[in-house]
């Protein structure tokens, strides 16, 4: 991104954006409500017009990509998923494959691919269940499923963990973690800092809608930062691997 902003309304939402991300890594963006974390990521999923500055994929801005070629590199998992018609958990991630299909139904490489999304993500002991009858927390397991089913090289989340119990909120950013070490590019917006803190390789500060502070998470995530961003008094404790582990609210 290049000095990208947005607004809605005649009201700033972002402005003066620029981050560049590698090929790889597990990037948290984090800040407090109308930081603009989400509009964030709409515009790099492609799903935001009007903005201006630039906002590029591969050299490429993101509004000239077509939405089948840029759907077979970038996946998106929105905060929530309404349908309105009765689906099974697993036709739902079937739907990941959208991008790849090239008639009415699915390949054998479809199914391999949605299996092991599915297992990957604890998903498949209610594959015929109708996805409307799920719990918020596995219907968000199943969506990140579909997302998985995708393949991408690049992985965008919006609040991934909102309805997760706390095992498979762990669960699944140690999944992230690992399949980024494994060449995969994941940006997640959270409100957990402390989730950010145990998994990110880095982490993208937002206030007011513009980057307050942007890198690793020992130099970005400090009790300066996270008490003027957030308003919070905090104490910074020391976790595994030297990670900082942060108590607010006191």
């Amino acid at each position: 991104m290049r000095d990208a902003g947005i607004r809605f309304g005649g009201v700033e939402i972002l402005s003066g954006v620029s981050l560049d991300f590698d090929a790889a890594g597990l990037t948290a963006i984090v800040g407090p409500n109308g930081a603009g974390k989400s509009t964030l990521l709409s515009i790099l999923a492609g799903l935001r017009s009007g903005y201006t500055g630039e906002c590029r994929y591969k050299g490429r801005e993101v509004s000239a990509w077509k939405r089948r070629a840029f759907a077979r590199e970038v996946s998106f998992v929105p905060q929530s998923l309404q349908l309105e018609f009765p689906f099974t958990a697993e036709q739902v991630v079937f739907m990941g494959r959208t991008p790849f299909c090239d008639g009415l139904f699915e390949s054998p490489e479809d199914a391999i691919e949605v299996e092991r999304a599915m297992a990957i993500t604890d998903t498949l002991r209610f594959r015929h269940r109708d996805f409307g009858t799920l719990s918020g927390g596995e219907r968000q397991r199943v969506v990140l499923a579909g997302a998985l089913a995708q393949r991408p090289r690049t992985l965008l989340l919006d609040e991934p963990a909102t309805f997760l119990d706390l095992k498979h909120q762990v669960e699944i950013y140690r999944l992230l973690r690992n399949l980024c070490r494994e060449g995969l590019l994941a940006l997640v917006v959270t409100h957990d800092i402390n989730l950010a803190a145990a998994f990110a390789d880095r982490v993208v500060m937002l206030a007011n809608g513009r980057v307050v502070a942007d890198g690793p998470v020992q130099s970005t995530l400090t009790r300066a930062s996270i008490s003027e961003v957030f308003g919070l008094y905090v104490e910074m404790h020391e976790g595994r691997d030297g990670r900082p582990w942060i108590l607010y609210g006191g």
